[in-house]
């Protein structure tokens, strides 16, 4: 690979990477997906894909550990384009497109073809010391890098763990249930269920939902986020009072930086109305 690609990725944040080729990549991509890819980047020759960790302590909150920081979504491609320019340095007239966890690329298996950590059984990167707090991003990219094809990352021991923490059952030996993942319910749009409504009143939070990622032995004592995006100035918890009165804009200007704003406040009000009628 490039020198000092390892230091321009470390420089941007990233706890590891790896690489994998497109063509080894594709076979996990749906026909809509690869036409998606293969529009924005024609002839794409190869993934990078990088961690980044976000933990930042383990306080009281109503929102998902993700969630409390600025949104990923910004923050992690704003550092990857620190790297694709480093890399369009050595390979000008060539394509690098960062994104994070809003590209046709399917993120998670990129990863375990690079080898980049370990995959437990919720689906979750395992790298240590940071555990499963990571995010994803990814650099598609038509330049001829030097790809060395890894193992794919192997599986977690498989305490588990996860599968039984999880409140609605979406973890198993047939795989990951979106429909039974709390995380899923939680940003759901319009009404659900009354099963679906059950689970969102008896669970603790109104945003995600991390219990698979509590129990897991890696994250027994994760190691502190580096990057101050995901430190400093959180918002960790979310009341029926802060959301009084507010309309869709004013709930972007005071919230949308971060990752929880995206469904705007009408998910959250009715979360929080939930578990108010539960108690």
């Amino acid at each position: 690979m490039i020198p000092g690609l390892d230091a321009a990725f470390a420089a941007a944040g990233a706890a590891g990477w790896g690489a994998v080729a497109y063509g080894r990549l594709a076979p996990a991509m749906s026909p809509a997906a690869r036409e998606r890819a293969e529009e924005a980047c024609p002839c794409p020759a190869a993934v990078l894909v990088a961690a980044f960790p976000y933990y930042a302590g383990n306080r009281p909150g109503n929102l998902s550990l993700y969630a409390r920081g600025r949104d990923y979504h910004a923050v992690v491609t704003a550092r990857l384009n620190t790297v694709c320019s480093f890399l369009k340095e050595h390979y000008p007239g060539y394509l690098f497109l960062p994104a994070a966890d809003n590209s046709p690329l399917p993120e998670r298996e990129a990863a375990r073809l690079a080898g980049l950590g370990m995959m437990g059984w919720n689906g979750l990167v395992i790298l240590p010391p940071y555990g499963t707090y990571l995010f994803l991003g990814t650099i598609l990219t038509d330049a001829p890098l030097p790809v060395e094809e890894v193992p794919p990352s192997p599986d977690c021991p498989g305490c588990g763990r996860c599968v039984s923490a999880c409140p609605g059952g979406a973890l198993g030996p047939d795989g990951f249930a979106l429909e039974r993942c709390l995380s899923h319910l939680t940003q759901k749009k319009g009404e659900l269920t009354e099963k679906e409504n059950a689970l969102v009143a008896a669970h603790p939070l109104v945003w995600g939902c991390d219990f698979c990622q509590r129990v897991c032995p890696f994250n027994d004592h994760p190691a502190l986020s580096p990057l101050p995006e995901f430190t400093c100035g959180l918002v960790a918890r979310v009341a029926p009072e802060d959301l009084e009165g507010l309309t869709n804009r004013a709930f972007q200007e005071k919230y949308g930086a971060y990752a929880f704003a995206w469904r705007g406040p009408a998910v959250l009000r009715r979360n929080l109305e939930l578990q108010k009628k539960k108690e």
